[in-house]
């Protein structure tokens, strides 16, 4: 079927959508993995061997962080290099991008864990670009997996955490508060699932695939808005943080710190892949800064209009038939416009 016999099909399946009004979230920035290698303007490749802070057992990569099939790969496997016995990769947005306050999803395929795999979708205060340590930038982990408990009770594939840390450091010790759950399902079926945080002036709150189940409970909630000590959350969640994803291989978290102890690689490499990370804002309440905020303040919102809709996908449609021309229709921002940025569009409509 030509793509001229499809737009008909797209239009009357999308008539009935409910766009994305002023009054909700709408979309500021987005990865969606598209191009053939990873946006550097976006994302730092982390390139060290020095254990993270808790003894890991990786030396992370270039070469083990790539883009494929829409995804961003990270991939954790057994070999020697620079002193380690491990490879695997993470990135970070410090810098480059981060906000404060709204959602951020990412729709993830995890790699099993078991044992000794640690996979992380998770951010840290921007501030740490000007000096600012940990923990006192303040670190959400959105989402953990591969804990020692998990492996101990044989339920690794289900079990999982959200977890929140800030300053300050003191007496050996900082404030935290972590908490884990036991699923009823697996996340570690080789299908993607969708992780998102709800960030705003009162709390952090974490749901697994809410597209599936939009009345899921969270799996964690954190009260964020007290500010009357100098330990208070309040004092540290309040302020632009940027975007991780990694996986570490052994170390504190998964209680395994030797070679021999790391058994989910023995069958070969493992990999991570993010389809992609999305974060939406208060339209009055946009907090945000990315390499695309100044020529695409809204990925997606075609005619600059505040509302991502129809008409939106229409000028997209449009510029690919070469009807029209427009270089916002690049919603994807791959310097491309084309059936992806139908798709990308259509995506946003339909969850929307």
């Amino acid at each position: 079927m030509r793509l001229s016999q499809i737009i008909p099909c797209l239009l009357t399946l999308l008539a009935g959508v409910a766009p994305v009004h002023a009054a909700d979230y709408v979309l500021v920035f987005a990865d969606e993995f598209n191009a053939d290698t990873l946006d550097t303007r976006v994302w730092n490749i982390e390139v060290n061997g020095n254990g993270g802070g808790n003894n890991e057992l990786q030396y992370y990569a270039e070469g083990n962080v790539t883009v494929a099939d829409g995804c961003l790969v990270i991939t954790s496997q057994k070999e020697e290099y620079n002193g380690r016995h491990f490879t695997s990769g993470r990135i970070n947005s410090l810098g480059k991008m981060a906000f404060q306050h709204g959602k951020i999803e990412a729709r993830i395929m995890f790699p099993h864990t078991a044992n000794g795999l640690w996979p992380a979708f998770w951010m840290m205060g921007n501030d740490m670009a000007t000096g600012t340590g940990w923990p006192n930038c303040g670190e959400i982990d959105i989402i953990e997996a591969g804990n020692s408990n998990g492996i101990r009770n044989g339920t690794q594939d289900r079990y999982f955490n959200g977890a929140c840390h800030w300053g300050p450091w003191a007496n050996g010790g900082h404030p935290n508060y972590a908490r884990s759950i036991t699923n009823s399902y697996s996340i570690m079926d080789d299908e993607f699932h969708l992780i998102t945080l709800y960030w705003d002036e009162q709390k952090v709150a974490m749901y697994l695939d809410q597209d599936k189940y939009p009345d899921v409970e969270p799996y964690y909630v954190m009260n964020i808005d007290d500010v009357s000590q100098n330990n208070s959350p309040g004092r540290y969640f309040h302020k632009q943080f940027f975007v991780l994803f990694n996986v570490a291989v052994g170390g504190d978290f998964t209680g395994i710190h030797s070679t021999e102890g790391i058994t989910a690689l023995a069958g070969g490499p493992q990999q991570m892949k993010v389809d992609y990370v999305r974060v939406y804002q208060e339209t009055g309440k946009r907090d945000f800064f990315s390499p695309y905020a100044n020529s695409n303040p809204i990925p997606g919102d075609v005619n600059d209009d505040g509302i991502i809709d129809i008409a939106d996908l229409n000028i997209v449609i449009n510029v690919v038939l070469g009807r029209d021309t427009n270089g916002r229709a690049d919603v994807n921002n791959n310097n491309l416009i084309d059936v992806a940025d139908i798709n990308y569009l259509v995506n946003i409509l339909l969850n929307s």
